[in-house]
């Protein structure tokens, strides 16, 4: 088992300090509840913090564009996955879907007909979202796209860390895409995605592309990752971004 690999970013991002501005800032009561309840410090260690795996399906991958789909969300520590505290919800798009994520992700026009609007369930989101840092696997779909999806329905966006194991990922693997030389020679280039990170650790195959499957996946796969390469007593300042 490797320890203690150098922190992922250079820059530390004081998220305690700007959450209490933000507080300050926030119009909408459910943002400026959000903000209130605060992050934890820096220097946590990351067996301290508090955790919730998130995870969206939507109907492409620009969220001025596409819209979330699913949401699944599950909250989780260094030492235990709450699979009991999960939720998954199939939320109603504002704009139409495309052929090309139903055939990805499976949800339907059926499955969206009735489905609620992702404003009607913001509050049992929050819920699990506030007082926890969200885990990821490739930031700019979760936070991207909950921004947007915040503006249209709040009018107002969100700012919030994350640990995302894509990045500890690309962080961990720098020369993952071998030159031509290289692939000459051999070596094979190093996927990120959430599978073949996962196969990596020796953890289990998972269907891909539910969002509650997906998001327990990303929270075995960080548990994975702290226990290989930074330990338990890490502070999250090394990690989140």
């Amino acid at each position: 088992m490797s320890r203690k690999a150098a922190a992922i970013s250079t820059q530390t991002p004081d998220w305690s300090g700007r959450f209490g501005a933000l507080a300050q800032e926030a119009r909408h009561p459910l943002l400026k509840q959000y903000y209130e309840a605060g992050c934890i410090a820096p220097d946590t260690p990351i067996s301290d913090v508090p955790m919730v795996a998130m995870d969206f399906e939507t109907t492409g991958l620009n969220p001025d564009q596409h819209s979330i789909v699913s949401v699944g969300l599950v909250p989780f520590t260094l030492k235990g996955i709450q699979l009991g505290a999960g939720r998954h919800w199939v939320v109603r798009p504002r704009l139409p879907l495309h052929q090309t994520s139903v055939e990805i992700h499976g949800i339907t026009h059926a499955d969206i007909a009735k489905a609620p609007d992702l404003g009607d369930i913001l509050d049992p989101m929050f819920e699990l979202l506030r007082g926890r840092i969200p885990v990821v696997h490739y930031r700019s779909i979760e936070r991207g796209f909950l921004d947007v999806a915040l503006r249209w329905r709040l009018g107002e966006g969100i700012e919030f860390p994350v640990l995302d194991t894509m990045a500890i990922e690309a962080h961990l693997h720098p020369n993952r895409r071998p030159t031509r030389w290289q692939q000459f020679r051999g070596q094979k280039p190093v996927s990120i995605r959430l599978a073949d990170s996962r196969i990596r650790y020796g953890l289990p195959h998972y269907a891909a592309h539910n969002a509650l499957i997906d998001a327990i996946a990303t929270a075995e796969l960080l548990q994975a990752q702290i226990y290989h390469h930074f330990g338990p007593e890490a502070p999250v300042r090394d990690l989140w971004l």
